[in-house]
């Protein structure tokens, strides 16, 4: 296995084209956004994540909680959360697709294990597949805290499609 990439921290967001999308396998396609030829995707900086590394079959993202994301019990509200744990869960699944597959999240369930705050600092979110079919692949992540403890966790189920053709 090779070692896995890691993106800079100058990173340049955008869209890419669905049909460029999918004409790149899944490893190809995160190698290429870390390394900058490729933009981030827009959310990731509204939200204060980044990848930090892929290889096929597993992502780690960071992200940054801040009080932006604050409900009114005062902590990091738990759509942030979910957002970071479908991230690296669907991303584990993109990081397997051949050339010509794109894939879409069906389901996610996620399970809130301790509170967070700005004063968490910056938490580790890790995707694992589970495994990946021809039409269906599932997923698992992880959210720690610098401590490496255990902040939340999840599962996903994402299905595979073919990816649009190129316009013409």
């Amino acid at each position: 296995m090779n070692a896995p990439t890691v993106m800079p921290n100058a990173v340049h967001f955008g869209l890419v084209p669905m049909h460029e999308l999918g004409g790149m396998d899944g490893i190809a396609f995160f190698h290429a956004m870390m390394a900058g030829d490729m933009p981030a995707p827009p959310f990731s900086q509204t939200a204060g994540i980044r990848m930090l590394s892929a290889e096929h079959g597993a992502v780690v993202f960071e992200g940054i909680p801040s009080e932006a994301y604050y409900n009114p019990l005062g902590t990091v509200h738990g759509g942030w959360t979910a957002m970071i744990l479908d991230t690296v869960m669907a991303c584990a699944v993109h990081s397997t697709l051949k050339a010509g597959q794109v894939y879409t999240s069906v389901e996610i369930k996620v399970n809130f294990d301790r509170p967070i705050s700005a004063s968490t600092g910056p938490v580790r979110a890790e995707g694992k597949v589970i495994n990946v079919g021809g039409r269906i692949g599932t997923s698992e992540g992880r959210l720690l805290d610098a401590k490496g403890r255990l902040l939340a966790h999840g599962t996903t189920t994402c299905m595979v499609l073919d990816a649009p053709k190129s316009p013409d």
